[in-house]
């Protein structure tokens, strides 16, 4: 670890190992994590890289897995894990994985195939079962409306027509304007019960109303409704008509709704045989049906033993050709070259990875490592562990820190505290902790104080004859205020930690603690500001950038002493010195008549020669605006006409007869534009700065305002829900104060640890980015991206 501030050192190497060692090197990489490859061929597409064939055949069996673990899923069968540290083949085992991949698909969709195709068929007898059962209800129906004691067939069927009979399922009959004797074929089939009401309007509309229609819904069991996978309701018909035309475009209707039609026996006795056969080919379907999808559970439960294995193993390869398509062959397709970022820390675990990979591959040529020299910024790399991860990720949401600058996250840590929490979680513990720490300072508990080292206020100097209280003074006052003057009365020495406990009997509670938490919370963002500002002197201390230190961060930090950090020492003044309600001035009104010049002889002063300081302090700030806005500028003009002139003297002792002018002409322009672009941008640092500093100062008071609410949301909790309870004295009181404490938990937890703690938590977060970082940290960098299978793994569960 180069800094416990800063991120990882990196460096530039060039790697040469032989091709026949190239899967084991990169792999031995993989596995330690510690690399990130440049890409040497910028200029090559995606679909002219060497190795896109055997990318794309590893896209093609990821794509094969994902279909045998959605079947997998599908049929509830569990996927074993893999526990142990699967090699990555090579390429020769990769081409058998592939065939398996293949087979193994190929094999599955011949099941689902013939699965699917026999799971319709026992759906087709089962409609046809139905319609035979109870389609004898509908002949029974139209043999009472035959005239005649033959019985229907499909050709035809002479009857005569009486009123039509109620039966216990629904009926559309009409004959109109036929008389006599009729022959009467008939259609029966099975179609959707959402579809029947538009077919029967739309034979209505067709024929007039000149056929029967009996139709009556399929009650839907269990192992319907299971091979139907899901609930779908049908009906079944019979259509007796005259008519073999008609019969005929009836059909062509059916087909339009996706009726399926069925033929049915014309007599008793067929009907029964048929019924007979069918049931017997239902029950053949079923074992058939059984022994496929056992067989089909088999061939999923086989390949679930090794799902996840292959999956890592594809996942590794293809990461292995794409990490090989950044990398240059020679010319004899016997060495690779490559060229990656590493910390410097870990060279030495890189080359024994390189060097374990050789021997693995049974290579006599061990790998090189050429340490380049490079002005390229390298990537920045954090080294985080489960307690630091989660910080970091809180800073790389602002922005990727730029190499080797301070990290405003947590000091990394090389010990893992608690692997069984999250990074998450650890975020949680902090703000709790912190909670209770703010919690003690404030003495407050739940809105109730605790006396643990006592008060450094006492009532009892106050009674007579050292007081003007008496006991008539307590029974006819309701509110009696100390005072200090009184001997006795006020210790003089502060309370040993925290607000002394006897303010939170105080009527004038709310006024002090608002006052004290807004003094409290400009003095912690001014402290948290300088110490942003002071980080931005290690940046340049350790870029060397020295010349930034006199014209960066010396005038800036002069400007925050000079203004905040003397109120600051205002606020910290007045609360170590003694004064009267009376006579103290306001620290505000100071820091305002200080910035306007405004010493009005009335005006009450907390020290001698304040006048003299304020005034002092206000124009020193005011000469470090123009020290920030021109000076840089300036120096950056004056380098520049430097360096022209050097170059102007070169040029003319080289080419005594060329024309400066028509020369230089363009780098000068070129110049004015820079020029112009410095002037600019430091203009609106200058600005952003000198007004920030004002603005940041006032956004810490939401601290302040944060503070002041949860204390009164406390106050509302055990006023309104909890101190009723405590007062009941009734039988039933004790069970009143259970559901009374009951639903005071449940508001504490709700609104001030969830809803305050959110709220508290991004209020912090806004502080530490833009008030805090923005005075150091640039995050322009971009991150380090090792070639990691453990982090492959990871997306892949």
């Amino acid at each position: 670890m180069s800094s416990l501030f800063r991120s990882e050192e990196m460096c530039l190497v060039q790697l040469f190992f032989q091709t026949e060692s190239a899967h084991n090197c990169i792999n031995e990489l993989g596995l330690l994590g510690l690399v990130q490859f440049k890409d040497l061929n910028p200029e090559v597409t995606a679909f002219q890289r060497r190795f896109v064939k055997e990318v794309k055949k590893c896209e093609e069996m990821e794509r094969i897995l994902r279909y045998l673990e959605k079947q997998m899923v599908k049929s509830n069968i569990e996927i074993a894990e893999t526990t142990e540290r699967e090699m990555v083949p090579c390429p020769r085992d990769v081409l058998e994985l592939e065939s398996t991949f293949e087979k193994l698909e190929q094999e599955l969709r011949e099941i689902n195939r013939n699965h699917d195709t026999l799971r319709q068929n026992l759906i087709e007898l089962m409609d046809i079962d139905s319609l035979l059962r109870m389609t004898e209800d509908f002949f029974e129906e139209a043999e009472t409306l035959l005239s005649c004691s033959e019985a229907p067939s499909e050709d035809s069927m002479p009857m005569t027509i009486s009123s039509p009979r109620t039966t216990r399922r629904n009926s559309s009959f009409s004959m109109t304007g036929i008389s006599g004797p009729l022959h009467l074929g008939f259609i029966a089939g099975v179609i959707k019960q959402e579809r029947f009401p538009a077919f029967e309007k739309v034979l209505w509309r067709l024929f007039h109303g000149n056929f029967v229609l009996r139709h009556a819904p399929i009650q839907v069991t269990e192992e319907v409704e299971a091979m139907q996978r899901g609930p779908v309701k049908k009906d079944v018909f019979i259509i007796f008509v005259q008519g073999e035309h008609v019969r005929e475009k009836i059909r062509k209707v059916c087909e339009g709704f996706h009726a399926s039609l069925y033929c049915c026996p014309k007599t008793l006795f067929e009907r029964k045989e048929m019924s007979n056969s069918v049931m017997t080919r239902m029950e053949d379907l079923r074992i058939i049906l059984r022994r496929t999808e056992e067989y089909r559970s088999g061939v999923l439960k086989r390949a679930a033993e090794h799902l996840h294995e292959w999956g890592s193993k594809v996942k590794k390869m293809k990461a292995i050709y794409y990490t090989l398509n950044l990398c240059n062959i020679d010319i004899t397709q016997k060495l690779i070259v490559a060229e990656i970022w590493c910390p410097v820390a870990d060279l030495a675990s890189v080359q024994y990875a390189l060097v374990n990979g050789s021997e693995q591959s049974g290579s006599t040529v061990t790998p090189v490592l050429n340490r380049i020299q490079t002005k390229q910024t390298p990537p920045t790399f954090n080294r985080t562990n489960s307690f630091t991860e989660g910080f970091q990720a809180i800073i790389d949401a602002y922005g990727v820190g730029t190499y080797q600058e301070i990290n405003p996250a947590s000091p990394k840590q090389s010990l893992v505290l608690m692997d069984v929490l999250l990074g998450g979680r650890y975020i949680i513990l902090l703000m709790g902790l912190f909670s209770i720490y703010t919690g003690l300072i404030y003495n407050d508990c739940f809105s109730k104080s605790f006396n643990i080292f006592g008060s450094s206020w006492s009532v009892r100097p106050m009674f007579h004859p050292r007081g003007p209280w008496q006991n008539k003074t307590l029974h006819e006052n309701h509110h009696l205020q100390l005072d200090p003057i009184v001997p006795g009365v006020f210790s003089g020495h502060p309370h040993v930690f925290g607000i002394d406990p006897i303010w939170n009997i105080a009527s004038n509670k709310l006024s002090f603690l608002n006052s004290f938490k807004m003094k409290m919370s400009v003095i912690l963002g001014i402290t948290h500001m300088l110490f942003g500002l002071t980080l931005s002197l290690v940046n340049f201390v350790h870029f060397r950038k020295f010349q930034e230190i006199f014209l960066q961060f010396l005038p800036q930090l002069i400007f925050m002493l000079s203004l905040f950090g003397y109120l600051t020492f205002l606020v910290l003044y007045k609360w170590s010195i003694s004064l009267s309600s009376e006579s103290a001035p306001s620290i505000l009104l100071l820091f305002i008549n200080m910035m306007l010049f405004d010493y009005h002889p009335e005006h009450t002063m907390l020290y001698p020669g304040q006048k003299a300081v304020q005034i002092f302090m206000v124009v020193t700030a005011m000469f470090m605006v123009p020290v920030l806005l021109l000076v840089k500028p300036l120096l950056v003009y004056r380098n520049r006409m430097k360096s022209r002139q050097q170059v102007f003297s070169n040029h003319l002792n080289d080419e005594p007869a060329a024309d400066p002018h028509s020369s230089f002409s363009q780098p000068q322009k070129e110049e004015l534009v820079s020029m112009g672009d410095v002037c600019v941008y430091q203009g609106i640092h200058t600005i952003e700065f000198c007004l920030g500093c004002i603005s940041n100062t006032a956004s810490y008071l939401r601290l302040w305002a944060l503070s002041l609410a949860h204390a009164e949301l406390s106050e509302v909790l055990w006023r309104m829900v909890l101190q009723p309870g405590l007062k009941l004295s009734s039988s039933a009181g004790s069970l009143m104060l259970a559901l009374l404490f009951a639903a005071f938990a449940v508001l504490t937890v709700a609104i001030l640890l969830v809803m305050e703690g959110l709220s508290a938590f991004l209020h912090a977060l806004r502080l530490h980015w833009v008030e805090f970082q923005n005075k150091f940290y640039e995050g322009s960098g971009y991150k380090f991206t090792p070639l990691s299978f453990d982090s492959l793994t990871k997306t892949q569960q």
